[in-house]
């Protein structure tokens, strides 16, 4: 057998069995690169969210399922706002669907409500207003798809139109095989559910790439992310308290107080202060005055194990 035929016959085999693959079906459990790629979705939605919100909203990965497309979007009918994207690169199209919970919940915050107004629960159809924003959320959904699937397809998403009708999202057979990946929006006390619908034939030649998550774990380190990261911990609020002096009682003490009685500390102005921060002791200080208000200066951090060892051992 010659070279050619060889690659020939390697072709045919491979051929073969990727039919075989397809008419099986994708195992999800094959595939934890999946729940990576959502994951970074649900990132990149809540980033870009953040941006234009005025209050907090949250996406999380709820579930990634199997199933077949017509009973996927058969749940959805009458109560959701579905986008069709086209993949050139995949072949194929996908759809991004929006509950109704979502689309009230996501009004609410890009207008500014605090959400002291009841979530809207009649089953009207959806207003032009509402159907526009869904639009420009759909378009965002580009750059959230291409973003995710990086990893593994370098791809672009082109959104096509949107239904109200889950009779018109039509993707392929209904029958077909599916994945669909299920997003938790919470804002303002309430939320709703974004799903994402890929047909498995658009994954199947990606299962070597999705088969592993090497490429997530090996990849370097995202500077914007990590600056992303930072920035909020700085601006996170913690609550600070300054303890003069502790005195251990009992539950007899606090029971026979008397409304104008004096407690005596032991504690001078040379006394260090420890401040601390949940219960947790950060820093020894010392007591001060500034501006006429009280000030701690920072003497020492805690070494909470070398404190417990000069208690116990003798001096």
């Amino acid at each position: 057998m010659n070279a050619k035929s060889a690659a020939k016959s390697a072709a045919k085999h491979h051929d073969i069995r990727d039919m075989l693959l397809d008419a099986a079906g994708l195992s999800l459990d094959r595939l934890p690169m999946l729940h990576v790629l959502f994951d970074r979705m649900a990132t990149f939605c809540a980033d870009g969210l953040r941006q234009v919100a005025a209050s907090q909203a949250y996406y999380s990965l709820s579930s990634v399922e199997s199933g077949r497309i017509g009973d996927v979007l058969e749940a959805y009918e009458g109560m959701a706002i579905a986008g069709i994207f086209n993949a050139p690169s995949w072949d194929s199209q996908l759809i991004v669907g929006f509950d109704r919970d979502f689309i009230f919940t996501m009004i609410e915050v890009l207008f500014g409500a605090d959400g002291s107004e009841p979530p809207v629960e009649d089953e009207r159809s959806f207003s032009n207003i509402e159907g526009r924003v869904a639009q420009l959320l759909f378009e965002q959904m580009t750059k959230a798809l291409k973003s995710a699937f990086a990893l593994v397809s370098d791809t672009s998403f082109q959104f096509e139109r949107q239904e109200t009708r889950m009779d018109f999202a039509v993707i392929g057979r209904r029958n077909n095989l599916a994945v669909t990946a299920k997003f938790l929006l919470q804002a303002l006390n309430r939320g709703g559910e974004m799903f994402v619908t890929i047909p498995q034939s658009a994954l199947t030649p990606l299962r070597r790439a999705l088969a592993s998550t090497s490429q997530a774990e090996t990849g370097g380190r995202d500077p914007k992310w990590a600056q992303k990261i930072r920035d909020e911990v700085n601006r996170t609020e913690v609550e600070l308290r300054a303890v003069l002096d502790e005195h251990e009682v009992t539950l007899g003490d606090i029971a026979a107080l008397k409304v104008g009685q004096i407690l005596k500390l032991d504690a001078t102005p040379a006394s260090r202060v420890k401040l601390e921060s949940a219960a947790q002791p950060l820093f020894w200080c010392h007591l001060g005055q500034s501006d006429g208000g009280y000030v701690v200066r920072l003497d020492e951090q805690i070494n909470q194990h070398q404190d417990f060892i000069d208690d116990i051992l003798p001096r």
